[in-house]
Protein backbone atom coordinates (compact mmCIF):
# COMPACT_ATOMS: atom_id res chain seq x y z
CA UNK A 1 0.00 0.00 0.00
CA UNK A 2 0.93 3.34 -0.45
CA UNK A 3 -0.01 6.99 0.56
CA UNK A 4 0.52 10.00 -2.07
CA UNK A 5 0.35 13.31 -0.70
CA UNK A 6 0.28 15.09 -4.71
CA UNK A 7 1.71 18.34 -3.34
CA UNK A 8 3.78 17.63 -0.30
CA UNK A 9 6.69 18.85 -2.45
CA UNK A 10 7.34 20.57 -5.71
CA UNK A 11 9.52 17.66 -7.27
CA UNK A 12 8.67 14.26 -9.25
CA UNK A 13 4.99 15.48 -9.73
CA UNK A 14 3.34 14.65 -13.11
CA UNK A 15 0.42 16.66 -14.44
CA UNK A 16 -2.41 15.09 -16.28
CA UNK A 17 -4.04 18.18 -17.74
CA UNK A 18 -7.55 17.83 -19.17
CA UNK A 19 -8.17 20.23 -22.48
CA UNK A 20 -11.45 21.86 -23.96
CA UNK A 21 -13.85 19.12 -26.09
CA UNK A 22 -14.43 22.35 -28.25
CA UNK A 23 -15.06 25.36 -26.23
CA UNK A 24 -11.69 27.46 -25.26
CA UNK A 25 -13.41 29.46 -22.65
CA UNK A 26 -13.30 26.14 -20.30
CA UNK A 27 -9.98 26.53 -20.13
CA UNK A 28 -9.75 27.54 -16.07
CA UNK A 29 -7.50 29.93 -14.59
CA UNK A 30 -5.76 26.74 -12.59
CA UNK A 31 -4.65 25.58 -16.36
CA UNK A 32 -3.11 28.67 -17.28
CA UNK A 33 -1.16 28.80 -13.90
CA UNK A 34 0.22 25.24 -14.35
CA UNK A 35 0.86 25.14 -17.75
CA UNK A 36 2.74 28.85 -17.21
CA UNK A 37 4.70 26.82 -14.65
CA UNK A 38 5.57 23.74 -16.73
CA UNK A 39 9.31 23.52 -18.32
CA UNK A 40 8.02 20.47 -21.01
CA UNK A 41 4.70 19.76 -22.16
CA UNK A 42 3.94 16.42 -23.21
CA UNK A 43 1.11 16.13 -25.89
CA UNK A 44 -0.71 13.84 -27.87
CA UNK A 45 -0.52 16.24 -31.05
CA UNK A 46 1.96 18.75 -30.28
CA UNK A 47 0.47 20.49 -33.03
CA UNK A 48 -2.62 21.15 -31.90
CA UNK A 49 -1.61 21.09 -28.42
CA UNK A 50 0.68 24.05 -29.72
CA UNK A 51 -2.47 25.94 -31.46
CA UNK A 52 -4.59 26.08 -28.11
CA UNK A 53 -1.54 27.21 -26.37
CA UNK A 54 -0.77 29.92 -28.99
CA UNK A 55 -4.49 31.09 -28.58
CA UNK A 56 -4.16 31.32 -24.85
CA UNK A 57 -0.64 33.69 -25.24
CA UNK A 58 2.02 30.60 -23.76
CA UNK A 59 4.92 29.50 -25.50
CA UNK A 60 6.45 26.21 -24.20
CA UNK A 61 8.76 23.38 -24.92
CA UNK A 62 7.19 20.13 -26.03
CA UNK A 63 7.50 16.27 -26.33
CA UNK A 64 5.39 13.91 -28.12
CA UNK A 65 3.81 11.01 -26.70
CA UNK A 66 1.28 9.16 -28.79
CA UNK A 67 -0.77 5.70 -28.74
CA UNK A 68 2.31 3.79 -30.24
CA UNK A 69 5.53 5.61 -28.74
CA UNK A 70 3.88 5.28 -25.23
CA UNK A 71 6.08 3.52 -23.14
CA UNK A 72 9.25 4.32 -24.36
CA UNK A 73 8.19 7.97 -24.47
CA UNK A 74 7.21 7.68 -20.75
CA UNK A 75 10.61 6.77 -19.76
CA UNK A 76 12.03 9.89 -21.30
CA UNK A 77 9.71 12.03 -19.00
CA UNK A 78 9.99 9.93 -16.19
CA UNK A 79 13.33 10.86 -16.57
CA UNK A 80 13.01 14.40 -16.96
CA UNK A 81 11.15 14.53 -13.87
CA UNK A 82 13.58 12.52 -12.05
CA UNK A 83 15.65 15.44 -13.17
CA UNK A 84 13.59 18.05 -11.61
CA UNK A 85 11.84 19.25 -14.78
CA UNK A 86 8.49 20.23 -14.20
CA UNK A 87 6.15 18.54 -16.83
CA UNK A 88 2.34 17.89 -18.14
CA UNK A 89 0.82 15.55 -20.43
CA UNK A 90 -2.06 17.08 -22.36
CA UNK A 91 -4.31 15.02 -24.62
CA UNK A 92 -6.31 16.42 -27.55
CA UNK A 93 -9.27 16.74 -25.86
CA UNK A 94 -11.02 16.00 -22.60
CA UNK A 95 -9.34 14.04 -20.01
CA UNK A 96 -5.56 12.20 -21.12
CA UNK A 97 -6.10 8.25 -20.84
CA UNK A 98 -10.11 8.26 -21.92
CA UNK A 99 -10.09 6.80 -24.69
CA UNK A 100 -6.59 8.35 -25.55
CA UNK A 101 -2.93 8.02 -24.29
CA UNK A 102 -1.82 8.01 -20.72
CA UNK A 103 -2.43 5.08 -18.61
CA UNK A 104 1.06 3.63 -19.62
CA UNK A 105 2.38 7.36 -18.36
CA UNK A 106 1.17 7.12 -15.18
CA UNK A 107 1.38 3.44 -14.81
CA UNK A 108 5.14 4.09 -15.60
CA UNK A 109 5.09 7.13 -13.34
CA UNK A 110 3.97 5.68 -10.56
CA UNK A 111 5.95 2.68 -10.95
CA UNK A 112 9.20 5.02 -11.00
CA UNK A 113 7.86 6.97 -7.65
CA UNK A 114 6.50 9.96 -9.50
CA UNK A 115 3.16 11.42 -7.90
CA UNK A 116 0.32 12.03 -10.58
CA UNK A 117 -2.06 15.10 -10.31
CA UNK A 118 -4.96 15.97 -12.55
CA UNK A 119 -5.82 19.20 -13.45
CA UNK A 120 -9.96 18.85 -13.89
CA UNK A 121 -11.63 19.94 -17.26
CA UNK A 122 -14.35 18.95 -19.46
CA UNK A 123 -15.41 15.26 -20.41
CA UNK A 124 -17.40 14.74 -23.25
CA UNK A 125 -18.70 11.47 -21.54
CA UNK A 126 -19.31 13.05 -18.47
CA UNK A 127 -21.13 16.40 -20.33
CA UNK A 128 -22.86 14.04 -22.22
CA UNK A 129 -24.26 11.73 -19.78
CA UNK A 130 -25.49 14.08 -17.59
CA UNK A 131 -27.25 15.99 -19.80
CA UNK A 132 -29.15 12.74 -21.41
CA UNK A 133 -32.22 12.23 -19.91
CA UNK A 134 -30.76 8.49 -19.61
CA UNK A 135 -30.21 7.05 -15.67
CA UNK A 136 -26.97 8.55 -14.51
CA UNK A 137 -27.09 6.46 -10.95
CA UNK A 138 -25.07 3.68 -12.11
CA UNK A 139 -22.99 4.06 -15.96
CA UNK A 140 -20.59 1.66 -17.59
CA UNK A 141 -18.25 3.85 -20.25
CA UNK A 142 -16.95 1.66 -23.13
CA UNK A 143 -15.53 4.32 -25.63
CA UNK A 144 -14.62 3.04 -28.96
CA UNK A 145 -16.01 -0.08 -30.27
CA UNK A 146 -13.16 -2.38 -32.65
CA UNK A 147 -13.61 -1.54 -36.11
CA UNK A 148 -13.92 -5.14 -37.30
CA UNK A 149 -17.49 -5.84 -36.86
CA UNK A 150 -17.28 -9.45 -35.62
CA UNK A 151 -15.21 -7.82 -33.07
CA UNK A 152 -17.45 -5.42 -32.28
CA UNK A 153 -20.66 -7.53 -32.35
CA UNK A 154 -18.82 -10.02 -29.75
CA UNK A 155 -17.72 -6.76 -27.47
CA UNK A 156 -21.59 -5.78 -27.58
CA UNK A 157 -22.63 -9.29 -26.64
CA UNK A 158 -20.92 -9.30 -23.61
CA UNK A 159 -22.55 -5.92 -22.46
CA UNK A 160 -25.87 -7.37 -23.41
CA UNK A 161 -26.85 -7.87 -19.85
CA UNK A 162 -25.72 -4.79 -18.40
CA UNK A 163 -28.39 -2.75 -16.54
CA UNK A 164 -25.89 0.41 -16.57
CA UNK A 165 -26.12 3.18 -18.86
CA UNK A 166 -23.77 2.31 -21.81
CA UNK A 167 -21.70 4.69 -22.98
CA UNK A 168 -19.47 4.77 -26.23
CA UNK A 169 -17.17 7.42 -28.63
CA UNK A 170 -18.04 7.02 -32.37
CA UNK A 171 -16.71 8.84 -35.49
CA UNK A 172 -19.03 10.67 -38.07
CA UNK A 173 -18.37 7.79 -40.88
CA UNK A 174 -19.37 5.00 -38.91
CA UNK A 175 -21.77 6.18 -36.91
CA UNK A 176 -25.06 4.30 -38.62
CA UNK A 177 -23.40 1.56 -39.25
CA UNK A 178 -22.73 1.36 -35.08
CA UNK A 179 -26.18 2.23 -34.81
CA UNK A 180 -27.43 -0.58 -36.53
CA UNK A 181 -25.05 -3.22 -34.70
CA UNK A 182 -26.50 -1.62 -31.55
CA UNK A 183 -30.06 -2.34 -32.28
CA UNK A 184 -29.67 -6.02 -33.87
CA UNK A 185 -27.22 -7.10 -30.74
CA UNK A 186 -28.78 -5.35 -27.75
CA UNK A 187 -32.50 -4.63 -29.20
CA UNK A 188 -34.73 -1.15 -29.22
CA UNK A 189 -33.64 0.52 -26.62
CA UNK A 190 -33.71 4.40 -25.79
CA UNK A 191 -30.39 5.71 -27.03
CA UNK A 192 -29.03 9.38 -27.62
CA UNK A 193 -26.21 11.30 -29.75
CA UNK A 194 -24.64 13.86 -28.50
CA UNK A 195 -22.59 15.51 -30.67
CA UNK A 196 -20.35 18.75 -31.27
CA UNK A 197 -20.64 19.21 -27.31
CA UNK A 198 -20.16 22.57 -25.43
CA UNK A 199 -19.67 23.79 -29.88
CA UNK A 200 -22.13 26.57 -31.01
CA UNK A 201 -23.84 23.66 -32.67
CA UNK A 202 -23.97 21.06 -30.08
CA UNK A 203 -26.67 18.56 -30.85
CA UNK A 204 -28.10 16.14 -28.63
CA UNK A 205 -30.70 13.36 -31.07
CA UNK A 206 -33.00 11.26 -28.24
CA UNK A 207 -35.03 8.50 -29.25
CA UNK A 208 -35.02 4.61 -29.88
CA UNK A 209 -32.10 2.54 -31.72
CA UNK A 210 -34.58 2.02 -34.28
CA UNK A 211 -35.25 5.62 -34.97
CA UNK A 212 -31.79 6.91 -34.82
CA UNK A 213 -30.95 4.32 -37.97
CA UNK A 214 -33.22 6.09 -39.55
CA UNK A 215 -30.91 9.75 -39.53
CA UNK A 216 -29.40 10.66 -42.63
CA UNK A 217 -25.45 10.32 -41.76
CA UNK A 218 -24.64 13.29 -43.63
CA UNK A 219 -26.31 15.10 -40.93
CA UNK A 220 -23.87 13.77 -38.21
CA UNK A 221 -20.92 15.74 -38.11
CA UNK A 222 -17.95 15.86 -34.71
CA UNK A 223 -16.93 12.61 -33.10
CA UNK A 224 -20.07 11.41 -31.17
CA UNK A 225 -21.05 9.94 -27.90
CA UNK A 226 -23.69 7.46 -28.14
CA UNK A 227 -25.36 6.53 -24.86
CA UNK A 228 -27.61 3.42 -24.77
CA UNK A 229 -29.77 2.35 -21.70
CA UNK A 230 -29.38 -0.38 -19.74
CA UNK A 231 -30.83 -3.46 -19.77
CA UNK A 232 -34.09 -3.57 -18.79
CA UNK A 233 -35.32 -6.98 -18.44
CA UNK A 234 -38.91 -7.48 -17.82
CA UNK A 235 -40.50 -10.50 -16.57
CA UNK A 236 -43.74 -12.21 -16.75
CA UNK A 237 -44.24 -11.18 -20.48
CA UNK A 238 -46.03 -13.71 -21.94
CA UNK A 239 -45.77 -14.88 -25.19
CA UNK A 240 -49.87 -15.01 -25.41
CA UNK A 241 -49.72 -11.42 -23.93
CA UNK A 242 -47.29 -10.60 -26.87
CA UNK A 243 -49.24 -12.47 -29.23
CA UNK A 244 -52.22 -10.58 -28.04
CA UNK A 245 -50.91 -6.91 -28.63
CA UNK A 246 -49.72 -7.54 -32.09
CA UNK A 247 -53.17 -8.65 -33.00
CA UNK A 248 -54.64 -5.54 -31.52
CA UNK A 249 -52.72 -3.70 -33.39
CA UNK A 250 -53.30 -5.20 -36.65
CA UNK A 251 -56.68 -5.00 -35.77
CA UNK A 252 -56.13 -1.36 -35.48
CA UNK A 253 -55.11 -1.43 -39.09
CA UNK A 254 -51.72 -1.72 -38.66
CA UNK A 255 -49.10 -3.78 -40.97
CA UNK A 256 -47.20 -6.99 -39.27
CA UNK A 257 -44.10 -4.90 -39.39
CA UNK A 258 -45.50 -1.68 -37.97
CA UNK A 259 -47.29 -3.89 -35.42
CA UNK A 260 -44.05 -5.06 -34.53
CA UNK A 261 -42.34 -2.22 -34.24
CA UNK A 262 -45.21 -0.86 -32.07
CA UNK A 263 -45.09 -3.57 -29.58
CA UNK A 264 -41.54 -3.67 -29.59
CA UNK A 265 -41.27 -0.13 -28.30
CA UNK A 266 -44.16 -0.42 -25.76
CA UNK A 267 -42.90 -3.73 -24.29
CA UNK A 268 -39.66 -2.64 -24.45
CA UNK A 269 -38.02 -5.96 -25.92
CA UNK A 270 -36.24 -7.30 -28.82
CA UNK A 271 -38.50 -7.18 -32.02
CA UNK A 272 -36.69 -10.48 -33.07
CA UNK A 273 -38.44 -12.19 -30.24
CA UNK A 274 -41.89 -10.79 -31.68
CA UNK A 275 -41.28 -11.70 -35.22
CA UNK A 276 -40.14 -15.43 -34.09
CA UNK A 277 -43.56 -15.52 -32.17
CA UNK A 278 -45.63 -14.19 -35.12
CA UNK A 279 -43.79 -16.25 -37.68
Amino acid sequence: MTKDKSFSSKNNLLYLVATPIGNLNEVSERFISVIKEMDIIAAEDTRNTGSLLSKLGISKDFFSLREHNENQASEHLINLIKEGKKVAYMSDAGYPGISDPGYLLVQNALKAGIRVSTISGPSAFINALVASGLPTNHFYFHGFLPAKEGEAKKELEELKEKKETIIFYEAPHRIIKTLNLLLNVLGNRKAVIARELTKINEEYIRGDLSELVELDETTLKGEMVVLIEGNKEIKDISDKKILSLVGYYKKQGLSNKDSIEVVAKELQIPKNRIKKLVL
